[in-house]
């Protein structure tokens, strides 16, 4: 799979074209057992226990879970946007019974997604599930913005040197005050946009994803180390997820 990382509108066209296409398929009738809840530790609820991951990504959940969820979604990508809408609150009810924890990597589809991943990841693993929820409930309207602009002024941010683009797309978004009105200071994301050591988690992040856990589109996942094939929707994925809690 190549990853186009060109910051350029065009680009968009590549993020919808990766992402894959959900189908909703019927959940199995029936249902599974409840698994016995795991206590968090005291005074604690497992969806606020948010940790990095040595692979570069955040994971949220009991780090003994018996089923271990790893999400690659990529915040340019609508279905990705879809998902998260109509699966956050009910994983999370999932991760708060201690047997699910549900890890999301950032996956680069086009060069747009590397300011808005950057600037997720700025404040570091407490804030970051609740601001991707909040990205993909805005996701069209800061798209709307790069969409919209004049072919001089996407000219404009071209000619700045690559080390200055993810910045520049930032702005042009309306990212830097988005994310600025959830707490992230305009000097810190500025120092997150032009830190080229904060890319490197984000490129391996994407070619892991495509050399060990075959990722073709996003969202894409995987369960206890297993890559979960055609699956991109929470009605496709959730029977998934109760397979292996029943296991």
């Amino acid at each position: 799979m190549r990853i186009d990382y060109r910051w350029t509108v065009a680009a968009l066209a590549l993020a919808v074209a990766g992402c894959n296409k959900p189908e909703a398929v019927q959940a199995p009738a029936g249902g599974t057992a409840a698994a016995p809840a795991v206590p968090a530790p005291a005074g604690q609820d497992w969806t606020e226990t948010v940790a990095a991951t040595p692979e570069g990504g955040f994971r949220m959940g009991n780090p003994a879970a018996r089923v271990k969820l790893i999400e690659y979604g990529a915040l340019t990508c609508p279905h990705c946007a879809a998902f998260e809408k109509e699966a956050s609150g009910p994983l999370a009810e999932m991760v708060r019974s201690g047997n699910v924890s549900w890890e999301f990597r950032t996956f680069l589809l086009n060069g747009i997604d590397v300011p808005v991943s950057l600037l997720a990841r700025c404040q570091g693993p407490g804030p970051f599930f609740k601001l991707i929820e909040q990205v993909y409930a805005e996701q069209q309207s800061w798209i709307a913005k790069l969409q919209t602009m004049t072919p001089a002024q996407q000219s404009q941010i071209q000619a700045v040197p690559p080390e200055q683009q993810p910045r520049a797309v930032a702005e042009a978004a309306g990212l830097i005050t988005f994310f600025g009105a959830r707490g992230l200071p305009e000097s810190k994301a500025i120092a997150c946009l032009t830190d080229k050591a904060a890319f490197t988690p984000l490129e391996q992040i994407t070619k892991n994803g495509v050399d060990k856990d075959a990722v073709t589109g996003t969202p894409a996942f995987v369960i206890n180390g297993q890559p979960v094939k055609d699956v991109a929707s929470w009605d496709m994925l959730k029977p998934k997820l109760d397979a292996a809690l029943a296991g």
